[in-house]
Order: C-alpha cells, then sequence, then structure tokens
C-alpha cells in the first residue's frame, strides 16, 4: 500500500511540474492582457472550423482569426 501511495504521489508531483511550467502562445498572452484591461470580447465559432475572436477596449483591438491550424492576429490602436 505504501508503494501505491508513494507512486501516486510522485506521479501528482510530476503532473504539476509540466503543467505550470508550460509557455504561453502569443494569441494566449494577448487575450490575457486584454482581459486585463478590461475588454470585451466576442468568440465566433464559424462550421468550417473557423473561429474568430474579437477583443476591444478604448483604444485598442485585437481581432485573432484562427483556421485551419493557423493563427493571424490583427491589432488596431489609437496612440494619440
Amino acid at each position: 500500500m505504501k508503494k501505491y501511495i508513494t507512486t501516486l504521489a510522485f506521479i501528482f508531483a510530476i503532473a504539476a511540474t509540466l503543467t505550470s511550467c508550460r509557455e504561453q502562445t502569443a494569441e494566449e498572452k494577448i487575450i490575457d492582457e486584454m482581459e486585463d484591461a478590461g475588454a470585451t470580447i466576442e468568440k465566433e465559432y464559424g462550421d468550417d472550423g473557423k473561429v474568430e475572436i474579437k477583443m476591444e477596449t478604448e483604444n485598442k483591438e485585437v481581432k485573432i482569426e484562427k483556421k485551419d491550424g493557423k493563427t493571424e492576429i490583427k491589432i488596431e490602436s489609437d496612440d494619440n
């Protein structure tokens, strides 16, 4: 029984380590940044597998389009 508990604890420790060290993609970084800025976020899912995410704040608009494994990011900002 002790062997099973030790093995489970070891597996849990490895799993926690690997999931916490995962790097964020550019897309995830932008989404987190816009969420922190209080942006309104709209997600649209197309029938052809296309995903479109639109985020907007008072001075910045970001569009992320994902289709066929390719991601396109468009950023427009109003710098006065």
